[in-house]
């Protein structure tokens, strides 16, 4: 019985309906441990006899990809695929397959919850009234302010439709812009440099630079408004945390919001902790 990993971990954690359809197909499904991203070690012990494998964001490595000497096909549940070795599984004939789009609803949706929950103080009044504290900071209103996006890709598309719903203006910047997209006259393409400039919050939408650089440096951050906001749903090796620290204790920046980090569990730091 051919035996297929299944390691994303809202499946190992959740299941779906879906993953009958395999099993009736008469695939034997091995899952790697609940609701946990699996790390070298546990892969290298699952992934021998298995033939196909759905994958989550973990880390899949030149090392792995040796180990699994029956592996034809890689499925990713996402669209980015910058966290498996390709040189490796291209010279191994193992094939990548993307599931473009499969959520961009809901990461876009998690960016506009996030620019919420920055620009209101939302999860700073929460920990302060669980802290039986009564402690309160101004936040802004979003009505009339500049959303810069980098990358407008299905998932930017979304945000920009959104943010312009809630009266925000959008510039976004992206590699290979869909001239053909214009939800509003509020929406606009710009360079990447003047989405920076004109931007009051930011939010990132693109995968790494090839070359595994921050996207937002000490550079970047001079040339933005004072105040402004970033959000990060893509990648954390889009930004240089240590320029983010600089910038949110200077007032540089107003606050970062991501739900993306080097490593999950994120250890504690000076930014996590900001």
């Amino acid at each position: 019985m051919s035996k297929i990993l299944i390691t994303p971990r809202s499946l190992t954690r959740d299941g779906d309906p879906a993953l009958e359809k395999l099993e009736t197909e008469g695939f034997e499904l091995l899952f790697s441990t609940e609701g946990v991203q699996p790390g070298e070690d546990e892969l290298l012990s699952l992934v021998p006899g298995c033939t196909g494998w759905l994958a989550g964001v973990e880390k899949i490595s030149s090392r792995v990809l040796e180990a699994a000497t029956d592996l034809k096909v890689i499925s990713r549940n996402g669209t980015g695929i910058d966290s498996i070795d390709l040189d490796s599984a291209n010279r191994l004939g193992i094939t990548i397959a993307r599931a473009e789009g499969a959520n961009a609803r809901g990461v876009a949706e998690l960016a506009v919850g996030l620019l919420f929950a920055l620009c209101r103080f939302i999860p700073f009044s929460d920990s302060a009234m669980k802290d039986v504290k009564w402690s309160r900071r101004k936040g802004f209103e979003i009505d009339g302010r500049t959303l810069g996006l980098i990358g407008c890709g299905k998932i930017g598309k979304i945000v920009a439709s959104l943010a312009i719903g809630l009266g925000m203006k959008v510039k976004a910047y992206d590699m290979f812009p869909d001239k053909g997209f214009n939800p509003s006259g509020d929406f606009q393409f710009a360079d990447f440099k003047a989405v920076l400039r004109e931007a009051d919050i930011i939010s990132l939408h693109c995968p790494p630079k090839d070359d595994g650089s921050p996207l937002i440096g000490s550079t970047e951050l001079k040339s933005m408004k004072k105040g402004v906001c970033i959000i990060n749903t893509a990648r954390a090796a889009l930004v240089d945390e240590d320029a983010l620290l600089a910038a949110l204790e200077t007032g540089k920046l107003f606050g970062y919001a991501a739900d993306v980090f080097r490593a999950e569990t994120p250890a504690p730091s000076p930014l996590l902790q900001h």
